[in-house]
């Protein structure tokens, strides 16, 4: 794995609609593995490599989850709208960044549980009870910051024994496997358009627009999954457990994988030694779903990162899973010809 190029991923900001700054480090990544980069009216990055085979897409957003300044106030205090969804509970006193007219760092500041009273201790943290806490007076803060402004979190990448956590690997650790598997990418015949999606945490649009226009015959969606293999999951209840190999959609609540799609991934892992585990996700949705349906729809599948804490301040996935994506997605593409039939 490469500590290096993760952090970086993880570490730069990328709100949905605003995703410039990780848009330029994913295009410095890609360009020298593919004959042509550009980017689409929505902002997505394609990036294609040339054959003479099928169509094949491959799509990881590079939004995450964020915020959008709604109003400040006289007093400098920021309130906020957000952008994807939250775990409300685990935002108290956590550090953003407001990116104004330069970036500020914040506070998410809320009520002081010394100042509650019993029924409010009582009741689910919501994420209205939350503002941001720059630190400035209200004149400078008004100044420097306006409704529209995005607000990401603010955290670094670090080790946690076997495995690594911080901030927006929903969906960096998607990303990071695209590159590296276009790195790793041996002979194909396809034609392999490798998209970096926007706004997908609000409502897969990147991916939509980007499939419409790429028109791909066979597609795959690279992004994370929910790993609830803490204490007291029942078995059942298990969608994928961390260092249990790369994650084989099988289904979520947007798309269900064709069989085609999720055999030959098997087979493939199977063939090259790649660790797996097959993915049933009764919540959530991804890009999968988009890459089904949009342009003339095509036969799309996912490969996920399992990851620990989604959407909540820091989340965590093991090196050794981002590895086994990175090997299956790029024997997927050295392969795929077979499943778009000859016309």
């Amino acid at each position: 794995m490469n500590l290096e190029l993760l952090t970086e991923l993880c570490k730069t900001p990328g709100a949905p609609g605003s995703e410039e700054r990780i848009r330029a480090v994913v295009r410095r990544e890609l360009e020298p593995l593919v004959d042509e980069v550009w980017v689409d009216p929505m902002g997505s990055l394609v990036a294609r490599r040339a054959g003479d085979g099928p169509r094949l897409m491959l799509c990881a957003h590079m939004d995450e989850i964020a915020f959008m300044v709604r109003h400040v106030e006289d007093s400098g205090y920021i309130r906020i709208l957000p952008l994807g969804g939250f775990d409300a509970k685990t935002l108290t006193a956590q550090r953003v960044i407001v990116h104004g007219k330069e970036d500020l760092l914040g506070v998410m500041g809320s009520k002081a549980i010394h100042l509650m009273s019993a029924e409010e201790r009582k009741r689910v943290v919501k994420l209205e009870d939350f503002y941001v806490d720059v630190g400035l007076p209200g004149d400078t803060v008004k100044e420097m910051v306006r409704p529209g402004d995005v607000i990401t979190r603010e955290r670094d990448i670090t080790r946690l024994g076997d495995l690594v956590t911080g901030k927006s690997l929903d969906n960096r650790a998607g990303l990071y496997v695209m590159i590296e598997a276009m790195r790793a990418l041996g002979n194909t015949n396809c034609e392999v358009f490798a998209v970096a999606a926007v706004q997908e945490e609000v409502g897969l649009r990147g991916a939509r627009v980007a499939a419409a226009r790429i028109r791909p015959q066979v597609a795959l969606a690279i992004d994370i999954t929910l790993a609830n293999d803490g204490p007291d999951t029942k078995p059942h209840e298990r969608v994928s457990d961390v260092g249990g190999g790369a994650a084989i959609k099988v289904y979520d609540t947007s798309a269900i994988v064709p069989r085609a799609i999720v055999d030959h991934l098997i087979d493939v892992a199977e063939e090259r030694d790649i660790p797996y585990q097959l993915e049933v996700m009764p919540a959530g949705g991804t890009d999968t779903r988009e890459l089904q349906l949009s342009g003339d729809g095509a036969p799309a599948g996912c490969v996920s990162i399992p990851t620990r804490y989604v959407h909540q301040s820091v989340e965590t996935c093991h090196p050794d899973d981002l590895d086994a994506c990175v090997a299956l997605v790029a024997a997927f593409c050295e392969t795929a010809e077979v499943l778009v039939p000859r016309t």
